[in-house]
């Protein structure tokens, strides 16, 4: 067997195997993949709301540049996924108070660039995260971290659970 390290235009590594003259390629799962599509407001809004999920927002309003707004515009399909089978698992009511919208921290995996949400801090909500995730310490911020088998990080805020979907 010959393994050859190749990247591909995005720069993303993948590794091939070559065995008889077949060449079967073999990606690396990674944040960038796991992540999917990005989708619009009303796009994320329909899955949200299919899967009995609510938001709110301190300006009644969905726009990105506004950060009273709670936008979704932009968001990872994964992210969204994310919250969905958050929302299934746990058997919580869910309600996202922060989205995409801007007045977040920034950074590779931020609420910007659609990694995260923010939502609201029920004794449900708190009870699951602390009790089926592993506590992996404190941020920088303080927050006290918890981590799922999937690597999503669950970060309690001192208003609400800050979740990144990688």
């Amino acid at each position: 067997m010959k393994f050859a390290r190749l990247q591909n235009r995005s720069g993303v590594a993948a590794l091939t195997l070559t065995t008889l003259a077949v060449l079967t390629p073999v990606a690396l799962a990674g944040p960038a993949a796991a992540s999917g599509t990005k989708l619009t407001h009303a796009q994320a809004a329909a899955r949200l709301r299919a899967a009995g999920i609510s938001w709110t927002s301190s300006g009644h309003c969905s726009n990105r540049n506004n950060r009273r707004c709670t936008s979704f515009t932009n968001i990872n399909s994964g992210t969204i996924k994310g919250i969905i089978t958050f929302k299934k698992s746990s058997h919580c009511a869910v309600t996202i108070t922060g989205g995409t919208e801007t007045g977040h921290a920034s950074g590779r995996y931020s609420h910007w660039k659609g990694y995260k949400v923010d939502i609201a801090p029920t004794t449900c909500v708190t009870s699951y995260i602390k009790s089926n995730f592993r506590y992996v310490g404190r941020r920088g911020d303080g927050a006290a971290m918890y981590k799922s088998s999937a690597g999503n990080v669950y970060a309690r805020e001192s208003s609400h659970w800050d979740i990144t979907y990688l």
